[in-house]
């Protein structure tokens, strides 16, 4: 009966919204219920039509589709007339902040709390971001993954206890392994609102399990080592510790960077360990465009209303800081864009790397629970903190690195590197045929195959080393050109020694043998 009360209130609330309707009354499932369970894509849906009907400032467009045919939501907020990505791009705020929610249906928080938020800003609250932000957020992002409810579904998350979705994508692709490879087709429609809006940050709301700590959210920016040193250097020295300032002035609650202590099997030593730096993970992948992307992560084992009140958090002080800071950040993001990257160090492959100095981390407790429906084993967090000083494994450094070349010379032949290519919004311009080039060939010595598949490929690594040749442009052939938001990018899809790139991927396994040049070759700088 509460939730039928919920669900007339709702539909009132869509009826009066023209009257001045008291946004108040609407609520989100996961309020209506006493956040047992977690608002459906239906409600979603709906919730979105009514904050559009009662703000001039908020615009509801679809910017895809999931697997299973779900149509993807982006919300717009700001002073903007035109929601196409021209009119967006052309708008006087100065600072546009994507915001990306559900990426794995089970970490639902971020949903709601950006739902939530999203109902604050039609109300009015935070109305002066409009000067200076334009918003574009995801609010449900693995939209096919969210309806797969299940009770059994995050084992040990302290809840919702009515169940919630699934991990992967409607095809089983985890999408925050998507991003290079780009097999799936939510993936290919968020690629698209990266290149058409152009956004300057990224935020990517999730869930961490894990070692038991006491902070209520832990956050990470770019990982990966050939990320801009701007980007990093300001969020690192500057945004995530005002961030920091505001949540302990006004919650009491401490921060942190995400991470984990070493399994008890692992032989790494003891420290607070960070996840992966490689771009298949969105975070990372975004810093390599010239963005600035922060990773936030709520703790599994608070309650689930615990989890979206720390995220809503989060977010609110995230974005306060960007609009007291708007054109700053803008001119940084655009100056690290400005200049391609042709002869630069790329990280092939990386290794973490300690911080300067040991860290203050608080560690933290769980008391065991019984689910009430599936008398399944659940965590929940206890209020103890267990202060230590550890080694701060936050960062990586390179391993191995290569200098980006003037560009690299697509063959004929190769439509999946080319469809990547342009899902991914690299320009590969058609070479004449009979041209004679210098450039640099990669001979195979060896090539080792993974001895299991993983999302869907059977990756590979090749060994060898570049030659120098002259080479006459066979017809069909395109030269990859290497621009300032893309160029990192297509070293790390295109290069062989690459960790994730295509032959990480193992999307040209019938290409390579040893003896044989790898199909893609380098035209290195004049």
């Amino acid at each position: 009966m509460r939730y039928a009360g919920f669900l007339l209130a709702f539909m009132l609330a869509r009826t009066a919204v023209g009257q001045g309707v008291d946004l108040a009354f609407l609520q989100t499932r996961a309020e209506a219920t006493g956040f047992a369970e977690t608002t459906r894509y239906d409600e979603v849906m709906a919730f979105l039509e009514v904050l559009e009907a009662s703000s001039q400032r908020i615009q509801v467009t679809r910017f895809g589709y999931t697997t299973e045919g779900r149509a993807l939501p982006l919300v717009i907020y700001g002073n903007i007339v035109n929601t196409t990505a021209d009119g967006v791009r052309a708008a006087t705020a100065p600072l546009r902040v994507l915001i990306l929610a559900n990426i794995h249906g089970g970490e639902v928080a971020g949903k709601e709390a950006t739902l939530r938020l999203l109902r604050a800003l039609a109300a009015g609250v935070h109305a002066a971001w409009a000067d200076s932000l334009v918003l574009l957020v995801v609010p449900i992002y693995n939209a096919d993954g969210n309806e797969r409810i299940s009770l059994y579904n995050r084992p040990l998350q302290n809840g919702p206890v009515g169940g919630m979705g699934q991990r992967a994508n409607a095809q089983g692709y985890d999408l925050n392994r998507d991003f290079m490879k780009v097999d799936a087709p939510e993936t290919r429609a968020l690629l698209r609102v990266m290149r058409n809006y152009d956004p300057h940050v990224f935020i990517d709301l999730h869930t961490t399990d894990g070692t038991y700590h006491a902070y209520p959210l832990t956050y990470a920016p770019s990982l990966h080592p050939s990320t801009p040193e701007p980007l990093v250097n300001y969020l690192r020295r500057r945004w995530l510790p005002a961030v920091n300032d505001t949540i302990w002035t006004k919650y009491r609650w401490k921060l942190f960077y995400y991470g984990n202590l070493p399994r008890p099997d692992s032989d790494r030593p003891p420290g607070w360990y960070t996840f992966d730096h490689r771009p298949r993970f969105g975070t990372n992948y975004v810093g390599l465009r010239g963005m600035m992307g922060v990773l936030s992560e709520a703790y599994a084992y608070a309650t689930f209303e615990e989890r979206i009140e720390a995220t809503y958090a989060f977010l609110e002080a995230m974005l306060s800081f960007a609009a007291a800071h708007a054109s700053e950040i803008r001119r940084l993001v655009d100056r690290v864009r400005q200049t391609a990257p042709v002869g630069q160090p790329v990280a092939l492959r990386a290794r973490i790397a300690k911080a300067p100095e040991p860290a203050l981390v608080l560690l933290g407790a769980v008391d065991s629970l019984r689910h009430p429906y599936t008398g399944e084993l659940m965590l929940h967090r206890r209020q103890e903190v267990f202060p230590e000083m550890l080694p701060l494994y936050d960062r990586f450094v390179p391993a191995e690195t290569v200098a980006i070349p003037q560009g690299y010379l697509v063959p004929a032949g190769l439509d999946r590197v080319r469809d990547l290519l342009e899902a991914h919004g690299i320009p590969c311009m058609p070479v004449e045929a009979g041209r004679t080039l210098e450039v640099e060939r990669f001979r195979i010595d060896s090539v080792a195959v993974a001895a299991q598949p993983y999302q869907g490929h059977r990756g590979q690594e090749v060994y060898g080393a570049y030659e120098r040749q002259m080479l006459t442009t066979m017809a069909g052939s395109c030269l990859v050109t290497i621009e300032g938001r893309t160029g990192r990018i297509a070293a790390l899809l295109l290069e062989p020694r690459s960790d994730d790139g295509v032959v990480a991927w193992g999307l040209l396994k019938d290409r390579l043998r040893p003896g044989r040049y790898y199909p893609i070759v380098r035209v290195p700088v004049q």
